[in-house]
Protein backbone atom coordinates (compact mmCIF):
# COMPACT_ATOMS: atom_id res chain seq x y z
CA UNK A 1 0.00 0.00 0.00
CA UNK A 2 2.60 2.67 0.95
CA UNK A 3 4.44 2.17 -2.36
CA UNK A 4 1.31 2.32 -4.56
CA UNK A 5 0.06 5.41 -6.34
CA UNK A 6 -2.75 7.39 -4.77
CA UNK A 7 -6.18 6.49 -6.09
CA UNK A 8 -9.16 8.76 -6.61
CA UNK A 9 -10.68 7.33 -3.42
CA UNK A 10 -7.44 8.15 -1.55
CA UNK A 11 -7.72 11.71 -2.79
CA UNK A 12 -11.33 11.97 -1.64
CA UNK A 13 -10.23 10.86 1.82
CA UNK A 14 -7.39 13.40 1.79
CA UNK A 15 -9.85 16.16 0.88
CA UNK A 16 -12.21 15.00 3.63
CA UNK A 17 -9.37 14.97 6.15
CA UNK A 18 -8.31 18.48 5.22
CA UNK A 19 -11.92 19.63 5.58
CA UNK A 20 -11.89 18.19 9.12
CA UNK A 21 -8.77 20.19 9.86
CA UNK A 22 -6.53 17.10 10.16
CA UNK A 23 -2.77 17.32 9.69
CA UNK A 24 -0.74 15.41 7.11
CA UNK A 25 0.41 12.88 9.71
CA UNK A 26 -3.12 11.91 10.79
CA UNK A 27 -4.39 11.75 7.20
CA UNK A 28 -1.42 9.57 6.27
CA UNK A 29 -2.10 7.29 9.26
CA UNK A 30 -5.69 6.79 8.15
CA UNK A 31 -4.58 5.96 4.61
CA UNK A 32 -1.55 3.92 5.62
CA UNK A 33 0.71 6.39 3.83
CA UNK A 34 3.76 8.42 4.92
CA UNK A 35 3.00 12.00 5.93
CA UNK A 36 5.51 13.14 3.29
CA UNK A 37 3.35 11.53 0.57
CA UNK A 38 0.29 13.43 1.75
CA UNK A 39 2.31 16.65 2.01
CA UNK A 40 3.58 16.36 -1.58
CA UNK A 41 0.13 15.47 -2.91
CA UNK A 42 -1.54 18.46 -1.25
CA UNK A 43 1.29 20.91 -2.00
CA UNK A 44 1.38 20.13 -5.72
CA UNK A 45 -2.40 20.43 -6.01
CA UNK A 46 -3.19 23.84 -4.56
CA UNK A 47 -2.33 23.49 -0.87
CA UNK A 48 -4.59 22.69 2.10
CA UNK A 49 -7.06 25.51 1.38
CA UNK A 50 -7.57 24.75 -2.34
CA UNK A 51 -7.10 21.00 -2.57
CA UNK A 52 -9.88 19.15 -4.39
CA UNK A 53 -9.98 15.39 -5.01
CA UNK A 54 -11.35 15.57 -8.57
CA UNK A 55 -9.00 18.37 -9.65
CA UNK A 56 -6.03 16.53 -8.13
CA UNK A 57 -6.97 13.30 -9.93
CA UNK A 58 -7.29 15.09 -13.28
CA UNK A 59 -4.01 16.94 -12.73
CA UNK A 60 -2.29 13.62 -11.99
CA UNK A 61 -3.65 12.09 -15.21
CA UNK A 62 -2.43 15.12 -17.15
CA UNK A 63 1.05 14.87 -15.63
CA UNK A 64 1.16 11.14 -16.39
CA UNK A 65 0.27 11.75 -20.06
CA UNK A 66 2.90 14.49 -20.27
CA UNK A 67 5.56 12.29 -18.66
CA UNK A 68 4.82 9.41 -21.04
CA UNK A 69 5.54 11.72 -23.96
CA UNK A 70 8.79 12.88 -22.37
CA UNK A 71 11.97 10.86 -22.13
CA UNK A 72 11.91 8.39 -19.25
CA UNK A 73 13.80 9.89 -16.33
CA UNK A 74 16.83 8.30 -14.77
CA UNK A 75 16.21 6.27 -11.60
CA UNK A 76 16.38 8.20 -8.32
CA UNK A 77 19.87 8.77 -6.97
CA UNK A 78 19.89 7.88 -3.29
CA UNK A 79 22.70 7.48 -0.79
CA UNK A 80 23.26 3.80 -0.03
CA UNK A 81 26.22 4.31 2.31
CA UNK A 82 26.01 3.30 5.98
CA UNK A 83 23.42 0.67 5.03
CA UNK A 84 20.82 3.28 4.05
CA UNK A 85 17.85 2.53 1.84
CA UNK A 86 18.44 4.67 -1.31
CA UNK A 87 14.72 5.17 -1.91
CA UNK A 88 14.16 6.24 1.69
CA UNK A 89 16.97 8.78 1.33
CA UNK A 90 15.43 10.03 -1.91
CA UNK A 91 12.03 10.39 -0.24
CA UNK A 92 13.60 12.24 2.67
CA UNK A 93 15.35 14.64 0.28
CA UNK A 94 12.08 15.39 -1.50
CA UNK A 95 10.04 15.89 1.68
CA UNK A 96 12.72 18.17 3.20
CA UNK A 97 12.80 20.22 -0.01
CA UNK A 98 9.00 20.52 0.12
CA UNK A 99 9.23 21.76 3.71
CA UNK A 100 11.80 24.42 2.73
CA UNK A 101 9.56 25.47 -0.16
CA UNK A 102 6.60 25.84 2.18
CA UNK A 103 8.74 28.20 4.29
CA UNK A 104 9.03 30.53 1.27
CA UNK A 105 12.19 29.29 -0.44
CA UNK A 106 12.07 29.06 -4.28
CA UNK A 107 11.45 25.49 -5.43
CA UNK A 108 14.78 24.90 -7.16
CA UNK A 109 16.72 26.50 -4.31
CA UNK A 110 14.91 24.22 -1.86
CA UNK A 111 15.77 21.14 -3.93
CA UNK A 112 19.44 22.05 -4.24
CA UNK A 113 19.79 22.91 -0.55
CA UNK A 114 18.04 19.71 0.56
CA UNK A 115 20.20 17.63 -1.77
CA UNK A 116 23.38 19.17 -0.34
CA UNK A 117 22.28 19.14 3.28
CA UNK A 118 21.44 15.44 3.29
CA UNK A 119 24.88 14.34 2.01
CA UNK A 120 27.37 13.30 4.70
CA UNK A 121 30.12 15.46 3.18
CA UNK A 122 27.87 18.48 2.71
CA UNK A 123 29.49 18.99 -0.71
CA UNK A 124 28.47 18.31 -4.31
CA UNK A 125 29.72 19.50 -7.68
CA UNK A 126 27.47 21.06 -10.31
CA UNK A 127 27.60 17.83 -12.33
CA UNK A 128 26.53 15.79 -9.30
CA UNK A 129 23.61 18.14 -8.65
CA UNK A 130 22.55 17.92 -12.29
CA UNK A 131 22.60 14.12 -12.07
CA UNK A 132 20.72 13.94 -8.77
CA UNK A 133 18.07 16.53 -9.59
CA UNK A 134 17.87 15.84 -13.33
CA UNK A 135 17.84 19.52 -14.29
CA UNK A 136 19.96 21.67 -16.60
CA UNK A 137 23.41 23.03 -15.63
CA UNK A 138 22.01 26.54 -16.15
CA UNK A 139 19.34 25.93 -13.50
CA UNK A 140 21.99 24.77 -11.03
CA UNK A 141 24.19 27.77 -11.75
CA UNK A 142 21.39 30.29 -11.21
CA UNK A 143 20.19 28.54 -8.06
CA UNK A 144 23.65 28.29 -6.54
CA UNK A 145 24.15 32.03 -7.12
CA UNK A 146 20.91 32.73 -5.24
CA UNK A 147 21.80 30.45 -2.31
CA UNK A 148 25.28 31.95 -2.11
CA UNK A 149 23.81 35.45 -1.89
CA UNK A 150 21.64 34.25 1.00
CA UNK A 151 24.70 32.87 2.80
CA UNK A 152 23.28 29.35 2.67
CA UNK A 153 26.20 27.76 0.83
CA UNK A 154 29.71 28.57 -0.35
CA UNK A 155 31.93 27.55 -3.25
CA UNK A 156 35.31 25.92 -3.11
CA UNK A 157 37.73 24.40 -5.60
CA UNK A 158 37.93 20.63 -5.87
CA UNK A 159 41.45 19.72 -4.70
CA UNK A 160 43.78 19.10 -7.62
CA UNK A 161 41.35 20.35 -10.25
CA UNK A 162 39.56 23.34 -11.75
CA UNK A 163 36.03 22.28 -10.90
CA UNK A 164 34.04 23.93 -8.16
CA UNK A 165 31.96 22.19 -5.56
CA UNK A 166 29.25 23.67 -3.38
CA UNK A 167 29.36 23.32 0.37
CA UNK A 168 26.97 23.52 3.31
CA UNK A 169 28.16 23.12 6.89
CA UNK A 170 26.91 22.92 10.47
CA UNK A 171 26.64 26.73 10.66
CA UNK A 172 24.05 27.04 7.87
CA UNK A 173 21.10 27.75 10.16
CA UNK A 174 23.23 29.95 12.38
CA UNK A 175 24.02 32.20 9.41
CA UNK A 176 20.40 32.11 8.31
CA UNK A 177 19.27 33.16 11.79
CA UNK A 178 21.82 35.99 11.88
CA UNK A 179 20.51 37.24 8.53
CA UNK A 180 16.96 37.09 9.90
CA UNK A 181 18.13 39.01 12.98
CA UNK A 182 19.60 41.77 10.84
CA UNK A 183 16.39 42.06 8.85
CA UNK A 184 14.36 42.09 12.06
CA UNK A 185 16.50 44.94 13.41
CA UNK A 186 15.95 46.88 10.19
CA UNK A 187 12.17 46.39 10.41
CA UNK A 188 12.14 47.42 14.07
CA UNK A 189 14.04 50.63 13.33
CA UNK A 190 11.76 51.42 10.38
CA UNK A 191 8.67 50.81 12.53
CA UNK A 192 9.97 53.11 15.28
CA UNK A 193 10.65 55.81 12.70
CA UNK A 194 7.17 55.39 11.19
CA UNK A 195 5.57 55.73 14.63
CA UNK A 196 7.43 59.00 15.19
CA UNK A 197 6.43 60.41 11.80
CA UNK A 198 2.77 59.36 12.01
CA UNK A 199 2.42 60.22 15.67
CA UNK A 200 2.43 57.58 18.38
CA UNK A 201 -1.09 58.60 19.54
CA UNK A 202 -2.66 58.05 16.09
CA UNK A 203 -4.07 54.67 15.04
CA UNK A 204 -1.45 54.23 12.29
CA UNK A 205 1.38 55.42 14.53
CA UNK A 206 0.23 53.14 17.33
CA UNK A 207 0.18 50.20 14.93
CA UNK A 208 3.80 50.82 14.01
CA UNK A 209 4.70 51.34 17.64
CA UNK A 210 3.27 47.97 18.64
CA UNK A 211 5.12 46.35 15.74
CA UNK A 212 8.40 47.96 16.82
CA UNK A 213 7.92 46.76 20.40
CA UNK A 214 7.34 43.18 19.25
CA UNK A 215 10.22 43.19 16.77
CA UNK A 216 12.63 44.52 19.39
CA UNK A 217 11.59 41.72 21.74
CA UNK A 218 12.20 39.15 18.99
CA UNK A 219 15.65 40.61 18.31
CA UNK A 220 16.58 40.54 22.00
CA UNK A 221 15.45 36.92 22.28
CA UNK A 222 17.38 35.88 19.17
CA UNK A 223 20.54 37.54 20.47
CA UNK A 224 20.21 35.66 23.74
CA UNK A 225 19.74 32.39 21.86
CA UNK A 226 22.83 33.10 19.75
CA UNK A 227 24.89 33.79 22.88
CA UNK A 228 23.75 30.52 24.44
CA UNK A 229 24.60 28.63 21.24
CA UNK A 230 28.05 30.20 20.96
CA UNK A 231 28.80 29.44 24.60
CA UNK A 232 27.65 25.85 24.16
CA UNK A 233 29.87 25.45 21.10
CA UNK A 234 32.84 26.93 22.95
CA UNK A 235 32.29 24.54 25.86
CA UNK A 236 32.09 21.54 23.53
CA UNK A 237 35.27 22.57 21.69
CA UNK A 238 37.09 23.04 25.00
CA UNK A 239 35.95 19.58 26.10
CA UNK A 240 37.27 17.96 22.91
CA UNK A 241 40.65 19.68 23.30
CA UNK A 242 41.11 18.70 26.98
Amino acid sequence: MPGERLTEEDRRQIAAGLAEGLGFTEIGRRLGRPASTIMREVTRNGGPDKYGAHQAQEATKHRARRHRKAKSPAPPVGDSSHGRDPQAVQNLTESFATLLEQQGMPRMAARVLACLYITDSGTLTAAELVQRLRVSPASISQTVAFLEQQGLLKRERVPGGRRERYVVDDELWVRSTLAALQMNDTLAAASQRAAEILGAATPAGSRFGVAAEFLLLVSATLRQVMKQWQQGQADRNAGRQS
